[in-house]
């Protein structure tokens, strides 16, 4: 007798995932182009306000983000009808690009690329060789232990700078010269040069740094966001930096988001912006194929798939 190995169909939105499709084909799933003959949905670009009314067939919800605190809000991480729909993101897929551009824009912050390149001209230099900051010797604090701040910490190590890892418990982290816990925020950005943002955004890491937080910075100190823009008070960071008090920030998310046109950190020398960036699509195709086919034979199986989510926890 022939054994036939168990399928699904699988329905993709809204931006292409060439990789991600061939490498679920290959794995035996079957690609279909109606979300109504779906049994899977792997959405891609979909924002949260517009996503779709899933049929009762629909068993699995694979996010393409790691994030997914607006699919909570919204309402649109369920069980479905049945109470046996599952859910899986893309937590810890991308934590090397993040990771990577994280350190880009520390390095245009503290080697001040913006002012060198708005002044498009040679009289800035001894501006910049006043101001120029190095990483080697350095403490930077990294707010977050995912898999952005792990490969963060890897990629720090050979500039020769000092780690303190800020989690929830305090548990240590291998690489970091020490861990301490979300309480001890204050005491560890006090004692940073640099801090680089990385946490989910939850309830509780929503406005995580105000005014407040930014006053314990040390004076000059770099901030770099690449974990989500309401995890800072953006008001708060615009006036510790018109202050002096911050010596610059790197954003590749911002609150609001896109940031507007006009908006005083476009303005501003020591701060460089990028467009959500720190992963592009092409990207995300290559890091999600693996993790997305795993989560896929985890599913038949009937096992935990190893993205899956935990909504109550958001993330």
């Amino acid at each position: 007798m022939t054994r036939h190995t168990p399928s699904l169909n699988i329905y993709t939105a809204r931006f292409p995932l060439p990789r991600t499709r061939a490498a679920l084909e290959a794995a035996g799933a079957v690609i279909v182009d109606d979300l109504s003959e779906a049994d899977a949905f792997i959405c891609h670009g979909v924002a949260p306000s517009d996503f779709p009314e899933l049929p009762e067939r629909v068993k699995w919800v694979q996010l393409c983000q790691a994030g997914i605190e607006g699919y909570i809000g919204e309402g649109v991480v369920t069980a479905g009808p049945g109470g046996d729909r599952r859910w899986s993101n893309a937590s810890g897929i991308y934590g090397r690009q993040v990771a990577e551009s994280a350190v880009a824009l520390l390095l245009s912050v503290t080697h001040m690329h913006k002012k060198i390149t708005r002044a498009a001209s040679w009289s800035v230099w001894r501006d910049v060789d006043e101001g120029t900051r190095w990483l080697h010797g350095a403490t930077v604090a990294v707010v977050g232990a995912g898999g952005i701040g792990r490969h963060l910490i890897d990629m720090l190590a050979p500039f020769g700078a000092e780690v303190i890892v800020v989690n929830r418990t305090g548990t240590p982290v291998e690489g970091a010269s020490r861990s301490v816990p979300v309480e001890d925020l204050k005491d560890a950005v006090a004692a940073a040069d640099h801090t680089v943002v990385a946490v989910p955004l939850t309830a509780d890491t929503e406005g995580m740094f105000d005014a407040d937080v930014f006053a314990a910075f040390r004076p000059g100190a770099t901030v770099v966001n690449v974990a989500r823009g309401p995890v800072v008070v953006t008001d708060d960071l615009v006036a510790a930096l018109e202050s002096g008090h911050l010596g610059g920030a790197g954003l590749d998310v911002t609150d609001p988001e896109p940031l507007p046109d006009g908006h005083p950190l476009w303005d501003m020398d020591n701060v460089t912006v990028t467009t959500h960036s720190a992963n592009t699509r092409a990207s995300m195709d290559a890091q999600l194929a693996g993790p997305v086919v795993d989560n896929y034979l985890a599913f038949l199986d009937g096992r935990r798939m190893p993205t899956e989510l935990d909504p109550g926890k958001g993330y």
